[in-house]
């Protein structure tokens, strides 16, 4: 919590209370505060440190949700997007409404809200809060946004309220400090709080200030900043927030380089769905939850050619998108990651897509050395969550046979536990007719790409072959002969 002390000793101990002063003297930025669901606990930093007088037009707290209401209106949920974009639109249109003839000369108006869900006295609720400013990011301008969504990690409501607070200021400083460069507002938004109290797995902005911005590549940043796990995007390439979208929902998940997405992968994926949507429901009487095709795109895929340039990214999330598929942008590499971080967005069911030589790679023990319980451990934490593996044949390259996720075999002292994983459902072989089978990568299809090879195009979709046409997506990435 912002210390009650005076603020020339708080500001020289504590850097988030320096910028809610450093805000404060600022004679042009003025604004109104509203929070509901942890304390005033943003406003609080600004009293704290003296000279709020500059900065505090108004602080609300409407806790009572039928106050809430009437001031907001009713919505759905009340730590909620839609809510907390509703209190910036009220708020901030009282605040302009009420001082623009007075001081609009010479003020850059801003209004900042949040929504929280902190620690409940009986615990046991998702912990997690909406926040946003709405912002001139000049004297007379139209207005900006930044709206996003904060996972709180702390185990006590009072440290989670510190946390929040903290983030508000660090917002309103980078709205106001940092409008040019939406990555530099983002990398100060965790600045004295730290990633381990607080996951940012949203972010949106909008309006004058952010003019040529993508939000899709603000989510990248966040990924690439460790700020969340993942990323999530929508079939036409929107940003969504995981955890609202793929709750209580069956997932279906392809992993791979998808640089560009072929015809192998839409129908591992085809074949996959059958077999999950195959699967009995937990309970006869229960209406079967929705499934989401998801082909998540992994930082290490994105950096397999040294770096996760953007261009590179917005093309593969652009051609999944042409198939009608949602991408997830991870930094999640173990398979057992990837169940929790699943399972922690509640889905009911996660059905994982992928080849022979990745399922041979599973039981690989080496890369299991950091865990205590080795790859008994990482089993166990990937299948307790509902999960099972499809498994797309292969054929071996050097004695011509089709190998299964059925005839598979593993260092003998595996054996017995592969058979387990087999016999219980968790691991399922996707039958093919040999003569179909289909072997190449997204690799082969980019090396014909680069090599003027026109045979690239029967190896993707037609709407996959039709985009790279028309914005000439990864000819900047072939080698320089």
């Amino acid at each position: 919590m912002p210390p009650t002390t005076n603020h020339t000793a708080t500001h020289a101990v504590d850097p988030t209370a320096q910028r809610a002063l450093a805000i404060n003297l600022d004679e042009s930025a003025y604004g109104s505060f509203s929070e509901i669901g942890a304390g005033q606990e943003i406003a609080r930093w600004f009293f704290a440190a003296g000279g709020a007088a500059g900065t505090v037009a108004k602080t609300m707290s409407a806790y009572d949700m039928t106050v809430s209401d009437a001031i907001y209106g009713k919505t759905g949920r009340y730590v909620s997007r839609e809510r907390v974009e509703k209190m910036l639109d009220h708020e901030y249109g009282l605040l302009h409404e009420r001082l623009a003839a007075s001081r609009g000369d010479r003020t850059r108006f801003f209004a900042i809200a949040d929504t929280a869900a902190a620690k409940s006295f009986v615990g046991g609720n998702e912990c997690h809060a909406w926040m946003a400013i709405r912002f001139q990011h000049a004297v007379g301008s139209a207005t900006s946004d930044v709206v996003l969504h904060a996972r709180l990690l702390d185990s006590a409501n009072a440290q989670q309220a510190d946390a929040l607070g903290r983030l508000g200021v660090n917002l309103v400083h980078g709205a106001f400090s940092h409008w040019k460069s939406p990555h530099s507002l983002i990398e100060t938004l965790l600045d004295h709080v730290g990633r381990d109290r607080l996951e940012i797995d949203w972010i949106h902005v909008a309006g004058p200030a952010f003019k040529a911005v993508d939000n899709r590549l603000l989510g990248l940043h966040l990924v690439r900043l460790g700020y969340t796990p993942a990323v999530l995007f929508d079939v036409d390439g929107s940003p969504l927030l995981a955890s609202e979208s793929i709750r209580h929902t069956r997932v279906l998940v392809e992993r791979g380089r998808f640089a560009p997405v072929t015809n192998l992968n839409m129908e591992m994926l085809d074949v996959a769905r059958a077999a999950f949507e195959a699967v009995p429901a937990a309970k006869a009487d229960t209406p079967r939850a929705p499934i989401r095709e998801i082909m998540e795109v992994t930082m290490n895929n994105l950096r397999d050619r040294g770096t996760a340039e953007d261009a590179d990214f917005l093309a593969r999330v652009d051609l999944i998108n042409t198939v009608g598929k949602m991408v997830l942008v991870s930094d999640i590499g173990a398979f057992h990651a990837l169940g929790e971080y699943l399972a922690d967005r509640q889905v009911e069911a996660t059905g994982l897509v992928l080849g022979v030589p990745l399922l041979r790679e599973l039981f690989n023990e080496s890369h299991y050395r950091r865990l205590d319980g080795g790859i008994l451990e990482a089993f166990g934490r990937l299948f307790t969550h509902s999960v099972r593996l499809y498994v797309y044949p292969t054929r071996d390259v050097i004695t011509g046979q089709v190998v299964t996720a059925d005839t598979l075999t593993v260092a003998p002292h595996l054996a017995h536990l592969l058979e387990h994983l087999r016999a219980n459902g968790l691991i399922l072989s996707l039958a093919r007719d040999p003569n179909a089978l289909r072997t190449y990568s997204s690799e082969d299809v980019r090396s014909r790409i680069c090599s003027s090879d026109p045979s690239w195009r029967d190896l993707v979709p037609p709407p996959v072959a039709e985009a790279i046409d028309r914005n000439g997506y990864f000819g900047a990435s072939c080698p320089v002969k």
